[in-house]
Protein backbone atom coordinates (compact mmCIF):
# COMPACT_ATOMS: atom_id res chain seq x y z
CA UNK A 1 0.00 0.00 0.00
CA UNK A 2 0.97 3.54 -0.26
CA UNK A 3 2.64 4.97 2.95
CA UNK A 4 1.67 8.38 3.58
CA UNK A 5 0.01 11.49 2.20
CA UNK A 6 2.83 12.83 0.68
CA UNK A 7 3.39 9.58 -1.20
CA UNK A 8 -0.41 9.92 -2.19
CA UNK A 9 -0.01 13.02 -3.30
CA UNK A 10 2.62 12.52 -6.12
CA UNK A 11 1.03 8.38 -7.27
CA UNK A 12 -2.08 10.00 -7.65
CA UNK A 13 -0.55 12.61 -10.21
CA UNK A 14 1.12 9.68 -11.94
CA UNK A 15 -2.27 7.63 -11.95
CA UNK A 16 -3.87 10.77 -13.30
CA UNK A 17 -1.52 10.98 -16.30
CA UNK A 18 -1.56 7.35 -17.28
CA UNK A 19 -5.16 7.11 -17.36
CA UNK A 20 -4.36 9.77 -20.38
CA UNK A 21 -2.17 6.94 -22.30
CA UNK A 22 -3.77 5.01 -24.67
CA UNK A 23 -3.44 1.36 -23.84
CA UNK A 24 -2.12 -2.03 -24.97
CA UNK A 25 -4.05 -5.45 -24.05
CA UNK A 26 -1.72 -7.94 -22.70
CA UNK A 27 -2.48 -10.23 -25.46
CA UNK A 28 -0.66 -7.72 -27.78
CA UNK A 29 2.83 -7.46 -25.73
CA UNK A 30 3.95 -10.73 -27.03
CA UNK A 31 5.75 -8.65 -29.24
CA UNK A 32 8.26 -7.15 -26.48
CA UNK A 33 8.11 -9.76 -24.72
CA UNK A 34 12.04 -9.73 -24.94
CA UNK A 35 12.82 -12.76 -23.10
CA UNK A 36 16.45 -12.24 -24.47
CA UNK A 37 17.54 -8.49 -24.32
CA UNK A 38 19.20 -5.56 -22.70
CA UNK A 39 18.38 -3.86 -19.59
CA UNK A 40 19.11 -0.09 -18.53
CA UNK A 41 17.51 0.88 -15.27
CA UNK A 42 17.03 4.74 -14.27
CA UNK A 43 16.66 5.52 -10.29
CA UNK A 44 14.88 8.78 -9.59
CA UNK A 45 12.72 10.82 -7.01
CA UNK A 46 9.09 9.54 -7.18
CA UNK A 47 8.09 12.89 -7.15
CA UNK A 48 9.83 13.40 -10.74
CA UNK A 49 7.78 10.38 -11.93
CA UNK A 50 4.22 12.10 -13.26
CA UNK A 51 6.70 14.94 -15.13
CA UNK A 52 8.31 11.96 -16.74
CA UNK A 53 4.76 9.88 -17.98
CA UNK A 54 3.62 12.93 -19.16
CA UNK A 55 6.46 13.64 -21.45
CA UNK A 56 5.78 9.44 -22.42
CA UNK A 57 2.50 9.70 -23.20
CA UNK A 58 2.60 10.89 -27.15
CA UNK A 59 5.19 7.52 -28.07
CA UNK A 60 3.89 5.06 -25.66
CA UNK A 61 1.04 2.61 -24.64
CA UNK A 62 0.45 1.40 -21.18
CA UNK A 63 -0.31 -1.96 -21.04
CA UNK A 64 -3.74 -2.72 -19.34
CA UNK A 65 -5.22 -6.15 -17.96
CA UNK A 66 -9.02 -5.65 -17.08
CA UNK A 67 -9.09 -2.42 -17.38
CA UNK A 68 -5.95 -2.13 -14.65
CA UNK A 69 -3.05 -0.39 -15.51
CA UNK A 70 -0.88 -0.62 -12.06
CA UNK A 71 -0.41 -3.88 -10.49
CA UNK A 72 1.24 -4.99 -7.21
CA UNK A 73 3.87 -7.88 -6.92
CA UNK A 74 5.56 -9.22 -4.72
CA UNK A 75 8.89 -11.34 -4.90
CA UNK A 76 10.47 -14.39 -3.24
CA UNK A 77 14.63 -14.22 -3.54
CA UNK A 78 16.14 -17.34 -3.25
CA UNK A 79 20.25 -17.42 -2.65
CA UNK A 80 22.17 -20.40 -1.67
CA UNK A 81 23.22 -20.63 2.22
CA UNK A 82 26.76 -18.80 1.60
CA UNK A 83 24.66 -15.74 -0.73
CA UNK A 84 26.43 -16.41 -3.94
CA UNK A 85 24.05 -15.00 -6.13
CA UNK A 86 24.38 -11.61 -3.84
CA UNK A 87 28.02 -11.55 -3.76
CA UNK A 88 28.10 -11.92 -7.43
CA UNK A 89 26.06 -9.49 -8.06
CA UNK A 90 28.14 -6.77 -6.10
CA UNK A 91 31.23 -7.99 -7.88
CA UNK A 92 29.70 -7.51 -11.07
CA UNK A 93 30.29 -10.98 -11.87
CA UNK A 94 29.20 -12.15 -15.55
CA UNK A 95 27.50 -15.23 -16.16
CA UNK A 96 25.37 -14.61 -12.70
CA UNK A 97 21.98 -15.84 -12.05
CA UNK A 98 18.82 -14.86 -10.09
CA UNK A 99 16.08 -17.14 -8.55
CA UNK A 100 12.99 -16.05 -7.37
CA UNK A 101 9.33 -16.14 -7.37
CA UNK A 102 7.17 -13.31 -8.14
CA UNK A 103 3.42 -13.12 -7.79
CA UNK A 104 1.04 -11.06 -9.82
CA UNK A 105 -1.27 -10.25 -6.72
CA UNK A 106 -4.06 -8.97 -9.29
CA UNK A 107 -4.63 -12.69 -10.66
CA UNK A 108 -3.26 -14.71 -8.22
CA UNK A 109 -0.84 -15.93 -10.86
CA UNK A 110 2.97 -16.81 -9.92
CA UNK A 111 6.17 -17.59 -11.44
CA UNK A 112 9.00 -19.10 -10.55
CA UNK A 113 11.69 -17.16 -12.57
CA UNK A 114 15.27 -17.73 -13.68
CA UNK A 115 17.40 -14.65 -15.13
CA UNK A 116 20.98 -15.13 -16.24
CA UNK A 117 23.39 -11.91 -17.33
CA UNK A 118 25.39 -13.24 -19.88
CA UNK A 119 29.03 -12.27 -21.18
CA UNK A 120 27.19 -10.52 -23.36
CA UNK A 121 26.18 -8.05 -21.22
CA UNK A 122 22.10 -9.71 -22.04
CA UNK A 123 19.74 -11.41 -19.54
CA UNK A 124 18.29 -14.31 -20.65
CA UNK A 125 15.24 -15.14 -18.54
CA UNK A 126 13.13 -18.67 -18.30
CA UNK A 127 10.18 -19.30 -16.43
CA UNK A 128 7.54 -21.55 -15.00
CA UNK A 129 3.87 -21.54 -13.30
CA UNK A 130 5.09 -22.26 -9.82
CA UNK A 131 3.89 -21.73 -6.58
CA UNK A 132 6.48 -20.57 -3.43
CA UNK A 133 6.53 -23.05 -1.32
CA UNK A 134 8.75 -21.56 1.92
CA UNK A 135 9.70 -25.23 3.19
CA UNK A 136 11.07 -25.97 -0.54
CA UNK A 137 9.94 -26.85 -4.41
CA UNK A 138 7.68 -29.32 -5.61
CA UNK A 139 8.99 -31.82 -8.51
CA UNK A 140 8.26 -29.64 -11.43
CA UNK A 141 10.18 -26.57 -9.74
CA UNK A 142 13.34 -28.39 -8.42
CA UNK A 143 13.56 -30.38 -12.45
CA UNK A 144 13.24 -27.14 -13.62
CA UNK A 145 15.60 -25.42 -11.65
CA UNK A 146 18.44 -27.99 -12.02
CA UNK A 147 17.79 -27.82 -15.91
CA UNK A 148 18.34 -24.31 -16.36
CA UNK A 149 21.22 -23.73 -13.28
CA UNK A 150 24.21 -25.61 -12.17
CA UNK A 151 22.67 -25.61 -8.83
CA UNK A 152 20.71 -28.02 -6.53
CA UNK A 153 17.41 -26.21 -5.37
CA UNK A 154 17.62 -28.65 -1.85
CA UNK A 155 20.35 -25.80 -1.06
CA UNK A 156 18.36 -22.86 -1.86
CA UNK A 157 16.74 -20.59 0.84
CA UNK A 158 14.48 -17.65 1.10
CA UNK A 159 16.58 -14.91 1.63
CA UNK A 160 14.21 -11.51 1.09
CA UNK A 161 10.45 -10.72 0.32
CA UNK A 162 10.08 -7.26 -1.98
CA UNK A 163 6.75 -6.13 -3.06
CA UNK A 164 6.23 -2.90 -5.25
CA UNK A 165 3.64 -1.23 -7.90
CA UNK A 166 4.50 -1.46 -11.22
CA UNK A 167 3.05 0.05 -14.72
CA UNK A 168 4.50 -1.03 -18.02
CA UNK A 169 4.65 1.02 -21.07
CA UNK A 170 5.09 0.02 -24.52
CA UNK A 171 6.85 1.24 -27.78
CA UNK A 172 5.85 -1.29 -30.91
CA UNK A 173 7.40 0.10 -33.67
CA UNK A 174 10.81 0.62 -31.68
CA UNK A 175 10.12 -2.68 -29.62
CA UNK A 176 10.94 -1.76 -26.74
CA UNK A 177 9.36 -2.11 -23.51
CA UNK A 178 9.71 0.42 -19.68
CA UNK A 179 8.65 -0.47 -16.01
CA UNK A 180 7.66 1.73 -13.43
CA UNK A 181 8.23 0.84 -10.36
CA UNK A 182 7.22 2.53 -7.14
CA UNK A 183 6.17 1.98 -3.46
CA UNK A 184 8.99 -0.13 -3.01
CA UNK A 185 9.21 -2.29 0.23
CA UNK A 186 11.38 -4.96 1.45
CA UNK A 187 11.67 -7.79 4.29
CA UNK A 188 13.21 -10.24 6.01
CA UNK A 189 12.40 -14.06 6.79
CA UNK A 190 12.12 -12.74 10.19
CA UNK A 191 9.79 -10.00 9.71
CA UNK A 192 11.81 -7.04 9.84
CA UNK A 193 10.46 -4.67 7.17
CA UNK A 194 11.60 -1.35 5.23
CA UNK A 195 9.81 0.81 2.76
CA UNK A 196 11.54 3.43 0.16
CA UNK A 197 8.25 4.86 -1.30
CA UNK A 198 9.97 7.79 -2.45
CA UNK A 199 12.16 6.22 -5.30
CA UNK A 200 11.05 4.72 -8.44
CA UNK A 201 13.34 2.83 -10.50
CA UNK A 202 12.48 2.58 -14.21
CA UNK A 203 13.75 0.24 -16.72
CA UNK A 204 13.82 -0.13 -20.16
CA UNK A 205 14.26 -3.53 -21.86
CA UNK A 206 15.04 -4.00 -25.76
CA UNK A 207 16.82 -6.20 -27.95
CA UNK A 208 19.16 -3.82 -29.24
CA UNK A 209 21.88 -0.92 -27.88
CA UNK A 210 20.82 1.65 -29.96
CA UNK A 211 20.44 5.21 -28.26
CA UNK A 212 17.32 5.98 -30.63
CA UNK A 213 14.65 6.15 -27.84
CA UNK A 214 12.25 8.80 -26.65
CA UNK A 215 12.71 7.69 -22.96
CA UNK A 216 16.28 7.90 -23.25
CA UNK A 217 16.06 11.20 -24.26
CA UNK A 218 13.42 12.14 -22.38
CA UNK A 219 15.25 11.58 -19.18
CA UNK A 220 18.45 12.76 -20.11
CA UNK A 221 17.09 16.28 -20.42
CA UNK A 222 16.36 15.27 -16.69
CA UNK A 223 19.88 14.88 -16.04
CA UNK A 224 18.92 11.32 -15.00
CA UNK A 225 21.39 9.24 -15.81
CA UNK A 226 21.48 5.36 -15.89
CA UNK A 227 22.43 3.34 -12.81
CA UNK A 228 22.88 -0.23 -12.04
CA UNK A 229 19.99 -0.88 -9.28
CA UNK A 230 19.31 -4.50 -7.52
CA UNK A 231 16.18 -4.59 -5.92
CA UNK A 232 17.50 -7.56 -4.10
CA UNK A 233 21.15 -6.13 -3.09
CA UNK A 234 19.77 -3.05 -1.96
CA UNK A 235 16.76 -4.87 0.25
CA UNK A 236 19.49 -7.42 1.85
CA UNK A 237 21.89 -3.76 2.95
CA UNK A 238 19.13 -2.44 4.41
CA UNK A 239 17.90 -4.80 6.15
CA UNK A 240 21.16 -7.15 7.20
CA UNK A 241 23.80 -5.04 6.67
CA UNK A 242 25.66 -7.08 3.79
CA UNK A 243 29.24 -7.43 3.60
CA UNK A 244 30.71 -5.32 0.65
CA UNK A 245 29.10 -2.11 1.70
CA UNK A 246 31.84 -0.02 0.05
CA UNK A 247 30.17 -1.38 -3.46
CA UNK A 248 26.81 -0.78 -2.46
CA UNK A 249 27.62 2.79 -1.11
CA UNK A 250 26.69 4.88 -3.47
CA UNK A 251 23.27 3.65 -4.37
CA UNK A 252 22.72 3.87 -0.40
CA UNK A 253 24.35 7.79 -0.62
CA UNK A 254 21.69 8.51 -4.20
CA UNK A 255 18.94 6.66 -2.21
CA UNK A 256 19.60 9.37 0.91
CA UNK A 257 19.63 12.19 -2.00
CA UNK A 258 16.53 10.86 -3.85
CA UNK A 259 14.45 10.91 -0.23
CA UNK A 260 15.69 14.53 0.24
CA UNK A 261 14.90 15.43 -2.94
CA UNK A 262 11.22 13.65 -2.55
CA UNK A 263 10.92 15.73 0.61
CA UNK A 264 11.36 19.00 -0.93
CA UNK A 265 9.12 18.00 -3.65
CA UNK A 266 6.56 17.20 -1.17
CA UNK A 267 6.69 19.87 1.62
CA UNK A 268 7.15 22.48 -1.87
Amino acid sequence: MIGNEKDIVSYKGAISILASFDTIPLYKMSKVDLMNRTDIKYVFSAGRLPVILEQLAENYKVMEIFQDIIFPYTTAYLDTPDDLFYHQHMKGKFGRYKIRYRKYELSGVSYLEIKKKTNKRRTEKERIVNTFIPDGFDERSSAFIKSNTPFNPELLQLKLLNSFNRTTLVNLEANERITFDFNLSFMDPRGKRVGLPFISVAELKREGHSNQSHFISTVKKLGIRPTGFSKYCVGRQYLESMPRYNLIKPKILLINKLENEYNRYANA
